[in-house]
């Protein structure tokens, strides 16, 4: 996921004037560099990981039908099992695992999401408050901070969404694994720990891209939306953010399809017949996906790729402000509290 600035609710100085001792106790805040203390839209620092892990599963647990359908379009392409689209992959899962099949994985993911995007939302905040140096308009800096967060949440992340992507494509009964620890011990005994990472290079590189897509049409269609009704933009800031952030996610979706294919077809070695590659290469794989499906295969599982992303990018957003919004306000009440 791809963040930006958002406007603080609750934080406007021209209504609420502050006293001597509050505006001592701001600047002695601005001043300490500490991640414990508050870095920006009167949030401490690990209030952004937890708006951040709440999001982020919420994303993930919500969608993730979504993505079992796409993990085996991308994937069965080169399997006994060939899959032509959303409907085809739907009653492929449903006749052999049934409707328990598309939730296969969702344990991985879900210890996998919430730290991931903790870390995520977390360094995107403090490396946005180092780039831009105070500036909100400073979209270089912003584009900067979603990249180096990127790289270190999908440390985080890329090791469960193999175990998650190898679930979703074994199947239930008579599965290559049992469940997430099994999947994780034969992985380990068979391919080693590198085989957790394979795809690792591969998902920054896709990431890079679908950061800076996700901004550019975030920040555009935010300010649209904003710009048509003004005046009620503050109370419906939410709907803004969920609009905006649909928007970016199924654009940016699209466009990173490519990376993604090859990205599962890297997590997916060996799983129900799939070819093995010698190297981690994102050209030999590419050059594979091509020889045996022509150059449409690239474009596998876009359009469950793109109903994925953008609601969950909808949601993503929406959990993400409100859960900010609930700790500016306990901030708030906090402060108040002391004062008195």
């Amino acid at each position: 996921m791809a963040t930006t600035d958002a406007t603080p609710k609750f934080h406007n100085h021209e209504l609420r004037p502050l006293s001597s001792l509050e505006e001592q106790q701001q600047q002695n805040l601005t001043m300490d560099p500490s991640p414990s203390h508050t870095h920006h839209d009167g949030l401490l620092f690990w209030q952004f990981m937890v708006a951040g892990s709440i999001a982020g599963c919420a994303e993930h647990m919500a969608m993730f039908p979504v993505d079992t359908i796409k993990t085996r379009m991308q994937a069965l392409g080169s399997c006994p099992i060939k899959t032509a689209g959303v409907r085809t992959a739907l009653r492929s899962i449903l006749q052999s695992d049934g409707p328990a099949g598309l939730y296969r994985g969702i344990a991985a993911m879900g210890l996998g999401a919430g730290p991931a995007h903790a870390v995520y939302f977390s360094m995107y905040e403090f490396f946005k408050k180092s780039f831009s140096g105070g500036n909100p308009n400073n979209h270089v800096a912003h584009a900067m901070s979603g990249v180096c967060a990127t790289v270190m949440s999908d440390a985080v992340l890329t090791p469960m969404d193999m175990v998650k992507q190898r679930l979703q494509l074994s199947g239930g009964n008579g599965g290559a694994y049992r469940g997430v620890w099994d999947c994780v011990k034969l992985v380990l005994k068979n391919e080693g720990f590198g085989a957790f990472y394979a795809s690792y290079r591969t998902t920054v590189i896709m990431n890079a891209p679908f950061t800076a897509v996700h901004f550019a049409t975030y920040e555009a269609a935010k300010k649209g939306l904003t710009e048509i009704s003004p005046d009620t933009a503050d109370d419906e800031r939410l709907v803004v953010h969920a609009t905006a952030g649909a928007a970016a996610g199924a654009l940016a979706a699209v466009i990173t399809t490519p990376l993604d294919v090859v990205k599962t077809q890297l997590q997916c070695q060996g799983v129900c017949g799939c070819d093995r590659f010698s190297s981690g290469s994102i050209r030999d794989v590419l050059k594979t996906i091509v020889k045996k499906d022509g150059y449409r295969g690239l474009m596998r599982g876009w359009a469950p790729r793109m109903m994925f992303h953008a609601p969950a990018a909808a949601i993503c957003w929406s959990t993400y402000e409100a859960a900010k919004t609930f700790f500016q306000e306990l901030n708030d009440q906090k402060n108040s509290s002391s004062v008195t």
